[in-house]
């Protein structure tokens, strides 16, 4: 049994009647609390009993419990200090007729001092010899200062709600017999068949990742040029799907690169800055890029070039739809930096089946959702494009000319395209290919001389467990043998590949780069970052040392429905409702039967009460609040309905839904400041091994949500984000999945 916030007296404390504990004329207040799902016709839980409730054991005087939700009555009171034992029964009858009342079985309930004293039972009620009622018992109690009462209840008259008293944690006495329900204090009744509760989820199937990349700008053009009007990229559900190209004649100026290119205001030099996640690191040269949770310290090499100052920032070059530090260091890179610099082109290198589409689609997704306009040009789609999907092993050998020169042909189309892309207004190119040659980059880096700045990406994997598995799903999955029926013929077929890049491959010593040396498995590895520096390289090195490919599920779901949404009020801090406390126990069940194996889960919350009260049932996971996962802040409009925003603000009303992505509440936020707040947790979500469950708010929920789906931010604020469901995020080496339960209407 569970003890109240009150304190026992104790008469011979210091040998007088002095309290043990000064209550600083606090008084004891009280919730009664009485649950069950099959109510009888007009019958009302009523309580009866001495002083305070009604002062004598007339039936006909006793208060009725106001119905709080369909299945649960509530009655609130304050206990003078003078009288804190109680005598009380429950009983059942009409609310304005004495007949029939049934008196609950049993002795009296006696509360004293914060205490319910005796057994725990449930208020049983004899309707008929032959029919039996039971009653689930509830009692909260708090001590509270005769201020905080006097606040209560002006809230109470204000927002017509029953007064809750806060800054003192409720203490549940829960007087349910053990064995009648489960430890959590769900009921049987709740118990989930999960793929019962599967509703249809947007298109989400698993994709090749270099098919949704990219289309050529010929191709796009109606199929002049460089590509065959048979040489088509059909549209199905957003997602491209690669056909058998023709082959036809393309021209393409390819420059003759010297052995080793340095572009302007480039240091040559060998000091390489590393990390490890499994090991610190500390350089007197180096410097802090950044440290967000969990990672590790950050070094880059004495070799950074130098910003050039003075440097007027192009008045046509658009800003990233970000808000706070993203967007000051974009126009502090664009003001100060050189004038490529304002385009960057992660360009990746790396032997086949190490992770480097994957990796390129991920980083592609987090800057788009940070606000910076990126594209991923996959050279693979080009090459298919242009030469067909069934090229063999010898394709790809370095001793055959022509192979080696029509995979730089389609390399320095790709390259073209990002570049003009850029010059339209692009900021980010994610370039994917092998780029496995010293020649090779040294071409791209000619061709991206004075037009954006290049880093090298190269992925390394000495785990030979992880290659085989990505061999085998990229004969599942690539196009290039979606018409080979053998998967053992074509297993041989990419191994013969593998072999041919790897007699020629040569990792990368040259321009600004970075290394991700074993990271995949999240278990240790080491990043080497050389010639780095501003604001955006800065956040993708961060990134890419939080991520990794091991599978796990994150599970997105609202707070259960509170008191300020039956009454379609923005922000507050409200507790739950009826049908949200019933959420909160099948979240309960949900979340035990689907990650009951899952041990080293957790639990995240925002730090408003609606969040907490909907996971508080759930044990045997840490639970985590994180203001970042606050609703978005509504500013001076809290506690409004739209409705009343709409008459007495028309004109933030109209701004509101002109821009939602953009529009600021005043002194409150914006969905841009919603994202922001929100990197840490993105880049935590990525960190994490185990599952988590994410229990937040409509406005937080559509900013996360759009990251794992890779939506647009102009369709973040028109997302549906309907309460009491489930979204499952599984996150793995094949992308992001997704499935929805809804538990409840």
């Amino acid at each position: 049994m569970g003890t109240g916030s009150s304190r026992h007296f104790d008469s011979s404390a210091h040998g007088s009647g002095e309290e043990k504990d000064d209550h600083g004329g606090g008084q004891l207040y009280v919730s009664l609390k009485m649950e069950n799902y099959n109510l009888k016709g007009d019958l009302v839980p009523h309580v009866y009993g001495s002083v305070p409730l009604v002062g004598s054991w007339d039936t006909s005087k006793a208060l009725p419990l106001e119905r709080e939700s369909t299945s649960m009555w509530e009655l609130s009171f304050v206990v003078p200090p003078n009288h804190e034992t109680l005598d009380f029964k429950f009983l059942l009858k009409p609310k304005d007729n004495n007949v029939p009342c049934i008196e609950e079985e049993g002795i009296n309930r006696q509360f004293m001092g914060g205490t319910l004293q005796g057994v725990a039972r449930l208020a049983v009620f004899n309707l008929t010899p032959d029919e039996i009622l039971e009653y689930r018992v509830n009692i909260k109690t708090n001590r509270v200062s005769p201020f905080d009462l006097a606040a209560s209840w002006r809230a109470y008259q204000e927002n017509l709600e029953p007064s809750t008293v806060r800054g003192i944690p409720d203490v549940s006495i829960n007087s349910l017999p053990e064995g009648v329900e489960n430890q959590n204090g769900s009921s049987a009744s709740l118990d989930l068949d999960l793929e019962q509760y599967l509703v249809p989820a947007p298109v989400t199937s698993v994709v090749y990742a270099a098919n949704l990349t990219e289309t050529p700008r010929s191709l796009k053009r109606g199929g002049t040029g460089v590509f065959s009007n048979a040489e088509t990229s059909t549209k199905d559900s957003g997602v491209s799907v690669d056909r058998p190209a023709t082959i036809k004649e393309m021209e393409v100026a390819i420059p003759d690169p010297p052995k080793l290119y340095h572009p302007p205001g480039m240091v040559e030099s060998k000091s390489v800055g590393t990390i490890s996640p499994s090991q610190r690191q500390e350089s007197h040269r180096g410097i802090f890029v950044d440290r967000g949770v969990g990672s590790p310290r950050l070094v880059r090499s004495a070799s950074a070039a130098t910003l050039t100052t003075g440097t007027k920032r192009d008045p046509g070059a658009k800003m990233p739809a970000a808000a706070g530090a993203v967007a000051a260091a974009a126009i502090a890179d664009q003001m100060l930096g050189p004038k490529e610099d304002m385009h960057l082109a992660i360009v990746l290198v790396g032997l086949p089946a190490r992770g480097k589409t994957f990796t390129a689609a991920k980083l592609t997704r987090y800057l788009r959702w940070l606000g910076h306009n990126t594209k991923h040009f996959n050279v693979g789609k080009y090459r298919r494009l242009k030469h067909g999907t069934n090229q063999t092993a010898d394709f790809f050998r370095g001793d055959n000319p022509e192979g080696m020169e029509a995979r730089n042909e389609v390399a320095a189309l790709a390259m073209d395209d990002m570049t003009a892309w850029m010059q339209e207004g692009g900021q980010v190119g994610i370039f994917d290919a092998t780029n496995s040659t010293s020649e090779r980059r040294n071409m791209l880096m000619k061709m991206a001389e004075g037009k954006c700045k290049i880093i090298f990406l190269e992925t390394i994997c000495n785990d030979r467990q992880i290659i085989e598995r990505n061999i085998r799903l990229k004969i599942q999955q690539s196009p290039d043998y979606s018409e080979e029926p053998d998967f053992e013929a074509g297993y041989q077929d990419f191994k013969r590949r593998l072999d041919n890049y790897e007699k020629i491959y040569e990792p990368v010593n040259e321009g600004s780069y970075i290394k991700m040396i074993d990271m995949v498995s999240g278990h240790g590895g080491q990043i080497q970052v050389n010639n780095i520096s501003g604001y955006l390289p800065g956040r993708i090195v961060f990134f890419l040392v939080n991520t990794h490919l091991t599978p796990r599920p994150i599970l997105l779901t609202r707070h259960g429905e509170s008191r300020d949404n039956v009454r379609a009020r923005i922000g507050g801090d409200t507790v739950l409702s009826g049908n949200g406390e019933l959420y909160a126990k099948k979240l309960t069940n949900f979340v035990e039967k689907r990650l009951k194996n899952e041990r080293a889960a957790s639990i995240w919350t925002s730090t408003l009460q609606r969040t907490i009260l909907t996971a508080n049932q759930i044990a045997g996971f840490p639970k985590i609040q994180w203001r970042a996962l606050d609703e978005i802040n509504a500013g001076v409009c809290d506690g409004m309905t739209y409705e009343e925003i709409k008459k007495n603000m028309p004109e933030e009303y109209e701004s509101r839904k002109k821009d939602k992505l953009r529009y600021r509440y005043p002194r409150g936020e914006s969905y841009l400041d919603v994202i922001q707040r929100l990197e840490p947790v993105i880049i935590e979500l990525e960190r994490q091994r185990a599952p988590v469950v994410v229990v937040s708010h409509q406005a937080v929920l559509r900013a996360l949500y759009a990251y794992f789906a890779d939506r647009p931010l102009q369709e973040i604020p028109l997302m549906e984000m309907p309460l009491h469901t489930i979204i499952e995020i599984q996150m793995g080496v094949t992308g992001v999945q997704e499935k929805r339960y809804k538990l409840m209407d």
